[in-house]
């Protein structure tokens, strides 16, 4: 019988752009699908967005076009972003799909049919962005219990789902099974839903159109949960034509989600598949949130980080081995600026990197590239070889419990103990020894055979730069498959490594800090007591031959200091590549000298000098008006040499 796994991500909700919170799931889930098909298991990962609901109803119209122009915008987003973290999903679902709108009303009308749902009154609060109903005693300090915004009074005809008739199968699904992980959420449930008394679910609107219209009742939309939870079943085919995976992959093995909406995924879900009579996912694998300085990411908080900006300095490798090494299942993880880049510098760079770069490059210094064939075995080889020949079955039970976390920190004793292993052999001794040739092929020999290994089960989570691995040690595809991660000795004895790029360069930790937290500060929203800002009226017109006449230069400042006779002057001496210049600019109220020493400025290097305080001005430095009155330098990029000439 053909091994089968299914896994899925939430549909995520495209009412703006992704950042690094929605990152975590996805790459998550990608890691896991790959290891399995790495393991020889006929894979679906399935992805995808929720696309109807009031906030997209509203969000569209407040741009001015249809909501239907508006998620394909956002979804396009998505797509490039997975795209460029490497994320290789079998199936992507929209809920505007044709094939899933006829499948979901299907599902509505063979609940309805069945007595599942009946048409009553809605009254109670509402959450908009969360598109959330909740009785006066769910709500938290009178918020939303979920996101802690202000809820609104909704009355409205609407169609429920009997929720409560499945009450003790869930509690007896949540406590005496293993279908939700960690177990803690599980009781969390329990206590805050099932033992107050689960009430029937609200499963259409009529105070928006954006949505599945239910058949038999057009005024009405099907409510989110119904519409966008179904997406796991028919995009397998489920009560529609366009696929037919269904009995192939169902019940799913993994629904992976965040802690904000494991309540729909671990009562809403399974009680709709009991209302269908169908089977239940066999796991639920709860994670938390990425946080930033404790918080959940948010863009109404200013904290969203551009996954985009951090893999263009970084590689996407690099971040998807970041989330996924921080955030223990069921934990929140926080991210900073400085716990990314220490755990680039520390895992990356220091380690899995430098131990590939320093056994390639002693490999090419010692034997030219080629180990002889030759051994000379020693009693501290066995340590290395048993660990390396242990780590794949630990890793297996690890990713077998959505435990990534741990699998990585699994594979990274290998990598800690090579390293250890370099230190005990001193391989640059035993090569001043022509007696210890065959001793010091074998050292270099153990060291590329746990790269091997390591980088073999590392290519799930890293799948961009492990490729790049194997051919700096010299592993042909057949080496790095997943039966032969549990030998030791695949290579052939007379490898032939081959010198590369630096895998993972090391990052100046304070100079990117700074960068860094520049970029985030630039994205945050504006506070609600900023200032407003009026640029001033736009120039007359120049014609081309005008703007040529302003040469404007690259400079760097070498020195600073203020001007002695005044309070807004600061002296500058530049190297403008071209011998040098000293410029005045009145910044001293809101720069201190040292903040622009070593900094490269924009200057207008053709004006005619000037005297200032007693001091010779020969140019003028570039700068904008801020809307506290204050000023902000024009820093140029330090790629761009001095004496460069703006055009």
């Amino acid at each position: 019988m053909d091994k089968n796994f299914y896994i899925t991500t939430p549909i995520y909700y495209p009412s703006g752009n992704p950042h690094i919170g929605h990152c975590y799931t996805t790459v998550a889930c990608d890691s896991i699908a790959r290891y399995k098909r790495m393991q020889g298991y006929n894979v679906m990962f399935l992805t995808g967005t929720d696309e109807h609901g009031l906030k997209i109803q509203q969000k569209a119209k407040d741009a001015g076009i249809t909501p239907q122009e508006y998620v394909d915008g956002i979804v396009a987003i998505f797509k490039k972003l997975w795209s460029y973290m490497n994320i290789k999903y079998d199936r992507y679902i929209r809920t505007t799909d044709d094939y899933h709108i006829e499948s979901v009303q299907k599902i509505f009308k063979r609940l309805y049919d069945k007595g599942y749902i009946y048409k009553g009154k809605y009254v109670g609060k509402y959450c908009t962005p969360c598109e959330s109903f909740w009785t006066p005693s769910q709500l938290k300090d009178g918020k939303c219990p979920d996101c802690g915004r202000e809820v609104i009074d909704a009355e409205e005809e609407a169609y429920f789902f009997k929720m409560s008739l499945f009450a003790e199968r869930l509690e007896d699904l949540l406590l005496n099974t293993d279908y939700l992980q960690p177990k803690t959420r599980a009781i969390e449930l329990v206590n805050n839903f099932i033992k107050p008394g689960l009430e029937d679910l609200c499963v259409s609107r009529t105070s928006f159109t954006w949505g599945v219209p239910v058949t038999f009742d057009p005024k009405h939309v099907v409510y989110v949960w119904i519409d966008a939870l179904s997406n796991y079943i028919t995009a397998l085919g489920y009560e529609n034509g366009k696929y037919d995976d269904y009995k192939t992959f169902w019940p799913a093995d993994v629904h992976m989600v965040a802690k904000d909406i494991m309540r729909f995924h671990a009562l809403i879900w399974p009680a709709m598949l009991m209302a269908l009579e169908e089977p239940l996912p066999k796991h639920l694998a709860v994670h938390g949130w990425i946080t930033f300085n404790g918080d959940k990411m948010s863009k109404s908080k200013g904290n969203v980080v551009d996954p985009f900006i951090l893999g263009e300095r970084y590689g996407c490798d690099a971040i998807r081995y970041h989330i996924l090494r921080e955030m223990a299942l069921g934990a929140d993880s926080d991210f900073s600026n400085e716990i990314l880049i220490n755990r680039i510098n520390s895992d990356l760079a220091n380690g899995f990197g430098n131990l590939v770069s320093r056994t390639v490059a002693m490999v090419d210094k010692y034997f030219g590239g080629t180990l002889p064939a030759e051994r000379e075995e020693a009693p501290l080889d066995k340590e290395l070889i048993d660990l390396a020949v242990s780590i794949c079955p630990k890793v297996d039970e690890f990713i077998d419990n959505t435990m990534i976390k741990q699998a990585l920190e699994t594979i990274f004793t290998l990598v800690d103990r090579a390293n250890k292993y370099i230190d005990e052999t001193e391989p640059w001794v035993l090569g001043k020894d022509e007696s210890k040739k065959a001793r010091l092929a074998t050292v270099l020999y153990n060291l590329l055979e746990s790269i091997r290994i390591t980088s073999t089960l590392l290519c799930p989570y890293m799948p961009t730069t492990m490729p790049k691995v194997w051919e700096q040690i010299g592993a042909a595809e057949a080496d790095v498959t997943y039966e032969n991660a549990k030998k030791f000795g695949v290579l052939p004895a007379n490898v032939t490594v081959h010198k590369g790029e630096i895998l993972f360069p090391r990052i100046d930790v304070n100079k990117e800090i700074e960068e860094l937290n520049a970029i985030i500060a630039a994205n945050a929203p504006k506070k609600a007591d900023e200032p407003e800002f009026t640029p001033e009226p736009q120039a007359e017109q120049i014609e081309f031959e005008s703007f040529q006449a302003v040469d404007l230069r690259v400079a760097k400042v070498v020195e600073c200091e203020k001007v002695k006779k005044s309070k807004k002057l600061l002296k500058l001496q530049l190297d403008d590549g071209m011998g040098g210049r000293q410029v005045v600019s009145g910044i001293a109220q809101w720069y201190e000298p040292e903040d622009l020493k070593g900094k490269k400025v924009i200057i207008v290097a053709n004006l005619k000098p000037v005297v200032l305080c007693g001091e010779e001005s020969k140019g003028m430095i570039c700068a904008a008006d801020l809307p506290d009155g204050s000023c902000a330098v024009q820093f140029a990029d330090d790629k761009m040499p001095c004496g460069a000439k703006l055009r």
